[in-house]
Parts: structure tokens; sequence; C-alpha cells
């Protein structure tokens, strides 16, 4: 079996090597990739999408998978070409991944199908924006389009919510678009992955994730800068309510409402008082929670995803283990707001039992590891308890070095009761 991965970051590293451990032992292929994916994936060149459509056909490609979000909605779409010509694609057509690419078309989603979420307002201006505010604070806003996961405010304050509004309206720091200005909701929050096949799906284990750059959620919002997993983060009862208000009944709207989708679907839930609800939709896996995932699923997701992108749901390919899973992740000088490049990595070797992905990173002239990009490297280490899995991946973290490295030391223990004294 031909595979080629999409994507670049430290989510394609994770699914590349996933990919590489089936059982069917697929030959694999990767675009745009990176030096740390090239050592599992042969890279493609190719100038855009059309003229990789046009590789993979004369290749024999077998199954495209769509790793990075921004290919879904670019020119035609990635899975809307492969369906033109024939290849089995791993990820939803451009109009149903519009579920992330505009957080307005999936709030008008989440209110038709009555899926919980909190009310908000659309907004196409900076006074328009500060009238929905209406002086209620905290508030949410969120850029409509797609920013690379740094398109979300949570604002204290009026200073925090003019400052974003800023960067929206003024800056125009991620192009043109309108804002949602959203209900702050409160309570721990959880990432709920569902793989999802026409009208079948299947729950993978669920995580949560460390967006804060700083210790005890301060700092800036950042892509993520870690995730735990463990199919222990949510009780037997409450994943069956989110099954039953949120996974169903999404998966029933997209099929009433026309909107095919064979891939891998985000949940972004809070956890309030009154329930879960819908903070956002992705239309892939989340990062850096998928490199707490995929260590934790065993089995053949190679078949599975094939399988899946042709209209089977393949449940019995894949198992889950129990435990848990604990991802750290090391992010360069400046992060979020810039990055530096060519700080010389050490200590990438690693104990047993835990990984490494790739996300900013590239091999220089002397073939050293070097920085290149925001989020660096996620180390990773599962065990059969979350202690056992934090202990370790912390002290994996320890051992690697780089100038400017910045990271969090509470993840996997902040919001874990007794342990964040």
């Amino acid at each position: 079996m031909k595979i080629l991965v999409v994507g670049k970051g430290g989510r394609e590293h994770a699914l590349v090597r996933a990919l590489s451990e089936s059982p069917v032992k697929p030959e694999l292929y990767c675009f745009p990739g990176s030096d740390a994916i090239a050592t599992l994936a042969k890279p493609v060149s190719a100038d855009g999408l059309e003229s990789l459509i046009a590789w993979m056909k004369s290749n024999g490609i077998d199954l495209c998978v769509a790793g990075e979000e921004s290919y879904l909605v670019k020119g035609e779409g990635l899975a809307n070409l492969c369906a033109k010509e024939g290849i089995a694609c791993w990820g939803p057509p451009k109009e149903s991944a519009q579920l992330e690419a505009s957080k307005e078309f999936a709030k008008e989603f989440l209110v038709r199908n009555k899926i919980p979420t909190a009310r908000a307002t659309a907004t196409a201006t900076l006074d328009e924006a500060v009238a929905a505010i209406a002086g209620e604070y905290p508030t949410v806003l969120k850029f409509d389009g797609l920013a690379a996961g740094k398109g979300v405010a949570v604002c204290a304050s009026e200073k925090e919510a003019m400052d974003f509004l800023d960067e929206v309206f003024t800056q125009q720091r991620f192009g043109p678009g309108r804002v949602l200005v959203e209900q702050c909701l409160t309570g721990p929050e959880v990432s709920v992955f569902a793989a999802i096949v026409d009208d079948q799906y299947l729950i993978f284990t669920p995580a949560r994730d460390y967006k804060r750059a700083q210790d005890g959620d301060m700092g800036p919002n950042t892509g993520g800068m870690g995730a735990v997993a463990s199919r222990q983060l949510v009780s037997p009862e409450l994943m069956q309510t989110i099954e039953r208000e949120i996974v169903r009944p999404t998966v029933e709207g997209l099929r009433r409402e026309g909107l095919p989708y064979r891939g891998f679907l985000y949940f972004g839930l809070m956890l309030t008082p009154s329930g879960p609800q819908v903070i956002e939709y992705n239309c892939r896996f989340g990062d850096p929670e998928c490199q707490a995932v995929m260590p934790l699923v065993k089995g053949d997701l190679a078949g599975f995803c094939h399988a899946g992108a042709m209209g089977e749901l393949r449940g019995d390919l894949l198992s889950f283990d129990e435990g848990w899973s604990v991802c750290v992740v090391l992010a360069s000088a400046g992060y979020p707001e810039t990055s530096r490049s060519g700080d010389r990595i050490s200590g990438l070797d690693v104990a047993e039992g835990c990984r490494v992905y790739h996300a900013g990173t590239r091999l220089n002239a002397e073939g050293q590891w070097e920085t290149a990009g925001g989020r660096v490297l996620a180390v990773v280490c599962g065990a059969e308890t979350r202690e056992k899995a934090v202990k370790a991946a912390h002290l994996a973290a320890d051992g690697i070095r780089f100038d400017g490295l910045q990271r969090r030391r509470d993840v996997g223990i902040l919001h874990f009761g007794s342990e964040n004294s």
C-alpha cells in the first residue's frame, strides 16, 4: 500500500510514525514534509495541490492522508481534487471542512442541529465587535478563518479585547475576516476525536491540552505547549453523554445537510456545570494532542484509514491502550510572538518507552538537528498511571537542550487535583 501524508509538523510526524508501524508496512510519502518526517517517508516535489495530485495519480498512491488543515480548504480542496482523480483521501471535502475553516459556519451548524455550544454574535468591524461585547468580561473572541491555532483570545478585560481586535481588524494579522464574539464558558476542557465514515464513527482516546505559554496557565495563548491523553480522562457516563449529545448529532447533521465526511473530526469541549458544550471543531487531529494519542493507538492504522477513505469503518483493526500518555512541547526563544531558528539541539536520545516528535527542526550542513520553528519538539512518554507518565515525560524533556528553550513543567500535573499544590 502506498500512502502520502500531507503536512509538515509534529502532528504529521506522529501520524507518519504510527502509519509506519502498521502491520501492512505501507510505502510512505510526504508533502511538504520535513527533515524528520523524511526519515520515515519519501518527500514529494510539487509546487501546489494540482501538481501533487498529478504526482499521486502517476505514482499509484492508494491513500492520501490529510494532516494539515489548510490543504483541505486551499483552492478546490485536497479531498475534492483527490475525488476527481479517483484517489482515496482520509480527510473531508472543502465544503465539510468549513466546520474548521469558518468559526461562523461551525456556530451556525451547531445551533441548527441543537448541539450544546456557547451563544455568540458574528461581527464584521471593530465597532460591531465592541458593541457585541457590551462591556461583559471575560469574553471569547474568535477570528472566523484559519489562524494556525492562534486566532482565539479569552479576554478578561477591555484592554485584552481591544488588543486582539486591533490585531484582527486594524493589523489584519490573520488576513481579512470577521470575528465571533462568544460567551465565555467555564469548566475543564477536553478534546474528543472521532473517525467518521459517512454515517458511522469511532471515538478515539480523549486528550487535554495546555494552550498558555507558561506554567499555571499564564502567559499568551499558543498552538499548544503539551497534552495528556487517556481513556481515563473522561468517565464512561460522561463519554456516553458526549456521544449522545454531541458526536452523534454532529454526524447526523453532516449527513442531513449533505456534507460528506470521511476523516478525523476533533471536538474541542468545555465540561461546564450544565454539561459538555462544543468550543470548536477541527477537521483533523489536534496538535499536540495527536502526539499524545497516537502512541496509545494499537493495530493497523494504515488499513483503518484506507478502509475509511473507501467508505468502510473498520473498528476491528484498532485497539486502544488503557494507560496514559503525556506530551511535553519544547518551544524556541520568542514563541509564540516570534520564533528563533538555528539553535543546535542536543540530547535527542530519550529513554525506551518515550518518543520525540519533530515539529520545527531541520538538519544543518553538518547533519546536526537545529531549531526551525516556534514549537520545536514534542517529548511523549506513556505508562499505566498518569504519575509515571508525567515523571517519564518531564525527565526525558530535561535531557534535551537548545538555546532559548521554553517549556511548561506542569503538563500532566495542573488540573489534576492534589498535585496542583
